[in-house]
Order: structure tokens, then C-alpha cells, then sequence
């Protein structure tokens, strides 16, 4: 077991965008039968701007829609639900975590993509548990 939850084989980790300079779109990565899928997203070699970072989602793979059910990692109270949101921006050296919504959505497949404002490199790693 990893991190003492995870028994290794029944996830997967990639790097859908990888150190990028541009706004770019990743290839359409299957998640189908998925229990749960989350991001870890990244922004480097910051002088001005911002990365924002947003998912698209499938049926089949051809058709894809704009995800507004991000989980957003931000502090909540006991009385708030989840945050939930479009894009995730970073405007600064950092990382941030986002996780998909799947206890109430199927989904085949998704579409990470990286919108560069000014300058910077920006990257998104994705884990899915199977």
C-alpha cells in the first residue's frame, strides 16, 4: 500500500502538460470507470501574468464540454460545502490541487488545458484511482 490508502496497480499518474510556455491543450486521456481523479497543477518561472487551469469533459470522446465542477482546494467551514469551479488560476511560483467531482458524474474521457497569460511555465500531473 502507498500512503497507506492506495495499493499500488490501481491507480495511474501522468503529466498530461509538461513544463509548457504556451497555452496548450493535452491529448484526450480516458478516465472511464474511474473512482477518483485529481490535479496537481503548476506554475514556474513567474515574472508577471497568470496560468489558469481548466478541464474539459466527454462522453465519447469526441464531443467535449467546459468542467464547472472542479473541487477547489480552499479552506471551507463546517457549515460550506465544497467549492466548486471552472478554472483554477495561479499567478505566481506555486502549485494547487483540484480534484473532479465523480460521485455524481460518468465521464469517459477529459482534456486538460493550460491558458498562459504574459509569461511562464506551467505543467498539470493528474492521478486517477481505478
Amino acid at each position: 500500500m502507498l500512503n497507506g490508502s492506495i495499493t499500488p496497480g490501481t491507480y495511474e499518474v501522468l503529466t498530461p502538460i509538461n513544463a509548457v510556455t504556451a497555452t496548450t491543450t493535452s491529448e484526450e486521456i480516458v478516465i472511464a470507470g474511474a473512482k477518483k481523479v485529481s490535479f496537481m497543477f503548476t506554475r514556474a518561472n513567474h515574472s508577471a501574468g497568470s496560468s489558469a487551469f481548466s478541464v474539459e469533459v466527454s462522453l465519447d470522446g469526441t464531443t467535449y464540454v467546459a468542467y464547472n465542477k472542479l473541487i477547489s482546494n480552499v479552506t471551507n467551514t463546517n457549515a460550506q460545502t465544497l467549492t466548486r469551479v471552472g478554472s483554477v488560476s495561479l499567478a505566481a511560483n506555486g502549485s494547487t490541487f483540484a480534484s473532479m467531482d465523480l460521485d455524481h458524474d460518468a465521464i469517459y474521457s477529459i482534456k486538460v488545458t493550460a491558458t498562459e497569460t504574459t509569461d511562464g511555465t506551467h505543467s498539470a500531473t493528474v492521478i486517477i484511482e481505478r
